[in-house]
């Protein structure tokens, strides 16, 4: 990942003096067309984006974040971009001679995720946990043009949470609130970076019974305690259950049984039985 590339530092007029107008882009970075710098997305975790058009990327993710760094973390430019800009996947910047740290993230969330300093990038519960995606390289500014083409990696763990019997009729919404994984990584790494409190909440009007949850590891594997309560339109509580979930990165942890009638609330131990996709897929049931 710590790739050195080498970059043309031409004599390209400033973001001020420049004849072109700089881009402003969905979050207020800017890119300049005729920068010194071309990053391209090649390929997601398997996917092909050789051809980077808007169906391919929105397949995967509707939001892409590129972030220049200094040699020390702090950020300096930065442009995102979601799946509905005709250059989805596609960025210029113009940067003067001198060593940087390139980040490229790619998910769904409803906005994009603080990025400030590069060890503590940042999503929310309002913004939501998607599955996530990135790339991290050092580059060296000198004198030689050069069309940057970067692969994305999948970073986060999912647990798949399934109820197999049926919702009572008065079951409004379910929120799961869960800790051990972080919603902040460490670009550098990809790991989590700080101890999170990660919530989300789902209406239950559609009938949905599968629901997944998102996070960053502190480590390739790790352990979340889950806490999982239905509630009725009032707010009042219907059910509730706590679980610790042992998690590994890129992997889907399946987390399935009758929630209201397999034994009640309080604490329940799961067990594991399989192992397949994404890298791989565990499978408990409580």
């Amino acid at each position: 990942m710590n790739k050195k590339i080498t970059i043309f530092c031409g004599l390209l007029a400033t973001l001020f003096t420049n004849c072109e107008n700089p881009v402003i882009t969905d979050d207020g970075g800017m890119e300049e067309p005729q920068g010194n710098l071309t990053v391209s997305i090649s390929q997601i975790e398997q996917t092909p984006f050789s051809a980077l058009t808007r169906a391919e990327a929105g397949a995967v993710c509707s939001r892409l974040n590129f972030i220049v760094y200094d040699e020390a973390g702090s950020r300096l430019k930065y442009v995102n971009q979601t799946s509905d800009k005709a250059n989805f996947g596609i960025v210029s910047f113009q940067l003067s001679e001198g060593d940087y740290q390139l980040v490229v993230l790619g998910h769904s969330s409803n906005g994009n995720p603080k990025s400030t300093d590069i060890k503590k990038i940042g999503f929310t519960n309002a913004q939501g946990f998607t599955d996530t995606f990135l790339y991290y390289g050092k580059v060296s500014v000198t004198e030689d043009p050069e069309n940057l083409s970067v692969s994305l990696n999948r970073i986060v763990s999912l647990c798949r949470f399934v109820i197999t019997d049926d919702f009572p009729e008065d079951a409004a919404k379910i929120r799961f609130y869960y800790t051990g994984g972080s919603g902040t990584l460490d670009a550098t790494t990809g790991l989590g970076s700080v101890s999170s409190k990660q919530e989300v909440t789902f209406d239950l009007a559609s009938g949905q019974k599968q629901f997944d949850l998102y996070t960053f590891l502190h480590d390739s594997e790790g352990t979340i305690h889950l806490e999982v309560t239905v509630y009725d339109n009032d707010d009042n509580q219907l059910a509730d259950r706590m679980l610790d979930v042992p998690m590994q990165k890129n992997y889907i942890t399946w987390v399935s049984g009758p929630f209201f009638t397999g034994g009640g609330t309080g604490s329940t131990e799961i067990n594991v039985t399989i192992n397949t996709d994404w890298e791989g897929d565990k499978h408990y049931t409580f």
